[in-house]
């Protein structure tokens, strides 16, 4: 339902003095005429009137009040939002419930009138038809600073040809939270438009999940905002990636990977899928999902990159549960491959695509980690590991059984079989194992009985990298036995991102109905410590991490609201961000928030030191030293990350060293010059580079753009005159079949939109092997072209197989006119 201003409801002035901090304590309380507790509750907001009701899921005595007593106003005690019976809306009040916390020591922000006179980043959002789940995102977003500072300082760099150019619009918006001179609200307007174009299941006023639009949202700047690395980009972090073909003889601690070219990492594509949010990069979409002969022999599973596996641990952590979730882009056909595939399939081994390019933006670098799994088969003790990015983690929130499991001694000092893989727990003295185990079980069952449950972020991660017995349903394929086997899987950090995004899984959806995890989960604003769960042979440097934002989720699953609690880092303070309301609240505050998603920075005290050496080498500078350039971009990493890595001057750099001709127009806006005496104190520092103290556009790059341009235009018009011929001939005799996916690929080349040629041709999703020959699949998606043309474009781009149709067999005519349409529609279009 669409949202009004409290300016369109007459009825607010009967409105009595109420604190927010009075509502809150009444909804501890009951309905005064059923007794039913809540939530959901709902307070009379009358002057003088101290009723509270309950609402519809009971018997909503909240509604007969009203209309008894022609009280109009009444006020979720859960959400705190205000409902207007005789105007049938919802109606908002300012600022006259004060501020939105049980501390009398918060203060609101001044009104617009002296919003100038506020500090920047203190501005809200107005809800435009149920967009708190948006609004919080963005504000806890907006409040990260290496990102923030990208679009504020980087402007020059947010660049995209790509729809709905949604970059353009978050940069917008961050100018407008973040000017001196802001109004005190803003309308995210064009940013909302942007997320509905591109998925749908934001369209429309219903509620949706905050978590789920901050994937959609990073997940689309990412494409829009990435670049290719340089080829010879290695980020190994230490793990040996072998990438040659398997052997019968190898060793049972060998590791065994799956090259993967989108991320730079490695992962391992087996029917045990490692736990985690992982965000597959930008590949080819062909090459993700498409197996190899022997992949599907062996009945693995193939991942696309638009595919987010999860890993879900049921509240005994026995079990084991994959789900597949839609990552908010576009359909993906063929996304999981059974487990059981028969062995008798097609001979036709589908043709290595194209070299795929390893890609990065300033979201993959600001928020991309990874997790290192191991799984061990306690039959052969043989070792299968897995190297997976993850953009946010999402923890379960353990409850009573979990908590004694995972504060026992049993439970974290159990033994796997000996060679196992070395995350196992060491033993302790029976003593030390005594002692430990009365201490822990006394001051568990003290605090869950007693007082509940209490859940710190600490246990929720513990239980995410608890370990993992895999066995009963959930037994593990072990490819050295060749036979489902009893496993053990531990997972660890391999490297840490610079904010780190963690989800608690507060919300079940099961087939017919919803329901939230309230427990109150426990979490540090300071020291962060991820140490515990670091991978041995991890390069991290700084594991500590401070709490910048902070979303939350009031209501039940049906029914809610978000708000954000964001730390400013101008002034350190916290505020309390509710839609267009900004309030200023204390820490305390903040610490007894529901916890839905967190947002950490790395600490790092070094850093800061070494930025205000750097700032004095500034005001040194002498007008005789040499000028060097350096990356505006890597440079805004340097002023707010707490590990900014090496000197990449790579963003407006080609590999021959001068600057690429589509960059030189806006070379100003990739640059900065430093004196000599900042750039050898960096350099010396920080590695990379390289130097550079002369600007040149490359004569190289240029001529092999001309080059470029010249192979598009003769393919395409080679292709357009062939076209024309085969749809002017009135009977052939063998038609060629073309998967319309590659054909798309080599179609977004020659029109410009890709700088890289398709691989070669790949009909293997087009056929089904019928009696030892491949036909044409039934409904495949796949179009028609002579053989002229095909020949043509397999003289240039090579492939196959080779399939044809013959347009006198009957059940194939409406499948091939509807093939020659689509051929149509797509050379129309070039």
């Amino acid at each position: 339902m669409p949202l009004v201003s409290s300016c369109d409801c007459p009825h607010l002035d009967c409105v009595g003095e109420i604190t927010k901090e009075e509502l809150i304590q009444k909804s501890h309380g009951q309905c005064q005429d059923c007794k039913v507790g809540g939530p959901n509750l709902w307070a009379c907001l009358e002057n003088g009137c101290a009723y509270v009701g309950c609402g519809e899921s009971h018997t909503d005595h909240s509604t007969v009040h009203s209309q008894e007593t022609r009280h109009n106003l009444t006020v979720n005690l859960t959400t705190l939002r205000v409902w207007c019976y005789a105007c049938g809306k919802e109606v908002f009040l300012e600022r006259k419930l004060g501020p939105h916390s049980p501390h009398a020591n918060s203060k609101p922000l001044p009104s617009s009138q002296s919003a100038g006179q506020v500090k920047a980043g203190l501005t809200g959002l107005k809800n435009i038809g149920n967009t708190c789940y948006m609004n919080a995102a963005l504000q806890a977003l907006s409040n990260c600073p290496p990102l923030t500072q990208f679009f504020l300082e980087c402007g020059g760099m947010v660049r995209t040809d790509k729809k709905p150019a949604l970059c353009k619009s978050y940069q917008k918006l961050v100018s407008d939270l973040w000017h001196k001179n802001r109004p005190s609200y803003v309308v995210p307007t064009n940013l909302f438009q942007g997320i509905k174009a591109i998925n749908p299941m934001f369209r429309g006023y219903s509620q949706q999940d905050s978590q789920e639009f901050l994937r959609c949202l990073m997940d689309q700047l990412h494409e829009e905002l990435k670049e290719p690395l340089p080829e010879p980009y290695d980020q190994s972090n230490g793990i040996t990636v072998d990438e040659g073909p398997e052997e019968d003889n190898r060793s049972q601690s060998d590791n065994d990977f799956q090259s993967c070219e989108s991320c730079g990492s490695s992962e391992r594509a087996d029917n045990e899928v490692q736990g985690g949010n992982v965000r597959m990069d930008d590949t080819n979409e062909a090459e993700m999902l498409i197996p190899e002969q022997d992949e599907i022999q062996k009945g693995k599973i193939i991942r696309g990159r638009h595919i987010q596996i999860e890993c879900l641990k049921s509240q005994d952590f026995s079990r084991l549960v994959i789900t597949v979730i839609y990552l908010c882009r576009r359909t993906v056909k063929h996304i999981l491959f059974s487990l059981c595939l028969p062995t008798a399939v097609t001979t036709f081994s589908p043709p290595k695509n194209k070299r795929q390019k390893k890609y990065r933006s300033v979201i993959s670098d600001v928020f991309d980690g990874t997790i290192v799994s191991s799984v061990q088969c306690l039959t052969c003790d043989r070792v299968s590991v897995t190297l997976e990015n993850f953009q946010d983690i999402s923890l379960p929130i353990p409850g009573k059984e979990d908590l004694a499991k995972l504060h026992s001694s049993t439970h974290q000092t159990s033994m796997v079989k000996a060679g196992s893989c070395g995350e196992a727990y060491a033993p302790q003295g029976w003593i030390a194992f005594v002692m430990e185990y009365i201490k822990r079980c006394v001051c568990v069952c003290v605090c869950v009985w007693f007082w509940g449950p209490v859940v710190t972020l600490q246990d929720c991660l513990a239980a995410f990298f608890a370990r993992d017995e895999l066995k009963g349903d959930n037994m593990y394929s072990c490819e050295k036995c060749k036979k489902l086997r009893n496993g053990v899987k531990f997972c660890k950090m391999q490297s840490l991102p610079e904010i780190l995004c963690i989800h608690l899984k507060r919300f079940r959806h099961e087939l017919m109905f919803s329901t939230k995890i309230s427990t109150h989960v426990s979490f540090p604003l300071e020291g962060l410590d991820l140490q515990p769960f670091l991978a041995k042979d991890s390069s991290a440097q700084t594991t500590n991490y401070d709490l910048l934002s902070v979303i939350c989720h009031h209501g039940t699953a049906s029914s809610g609201h978000y708000i954000a609690y964001c730390r400013n880092d101008a002034n350190n303070l916290w505020y309390e961000f509710d839609d267009q309301s900004v309030t200023e609240v204390s820490e305390s505050c903040v610490q007894n928030a529901e916890a839905y998603v967190l947002f950490y920075k790395k600490s790092n005290e070094d850093a800061v030191k070494e930025r205000r050496r750097v700032s004095g080498l500034f005001s040194m500078m002498e007008p005789s030293l040499l000028q060097f350039y350096i990356s505006r971009q890597w440079l805004n990493k340097f002023k707010t990350f707490a590990e900014p890595g090496p000197i990449s001057n790579d963003d407006f750099l080609c590999s021959h060293g001068g600057v690429p001709p589509n960059k030189a127009t806006f070379i100003d806006d990739l640059v900065i010059m430093l004196p000599q005496n900042v750039w050898d104190h960096l350099y010396s520092r920080y590695g990379g580079g390289p130097a550079v103290n002369h600007l040149y556009v490359c004569h190289t790059c240029q001529i092999e753009i001309e080059k470029l341009e010249k192979r598009r235009k003769s393919e395409l018009d080679m292709f357009v005159r062939l076209n024309k011929a085969f749809q002017e001939e009135e009977s052939p005799v063998v038609i060629y079949c073309i998967s319309m996916q590659w054909f798309r690929e080599w179609e977004g080349f020659v029109k410009g939109k890709d700088n890289d040629p398709p691989g070669p041709i790949d009909n293997s999703k087009i056929t089904v092997n019928k009696n030892g020959h491949l036909t044409l699949k039934q409904g495949a998606d796949s179009g028609q072209i002579s053989e002229e043309t095909w020949n043509f474009l397999h003289s240039i781009y090579g492939g196959g197989p080779l399939v044809t149709v013959r347009p006198n067999i009957s059940h194939q005519e409406a499948e091939s006119s509807q093939s020659e349409e689509k051929i149509e529609v797509e050379t129309r279009s070039l």
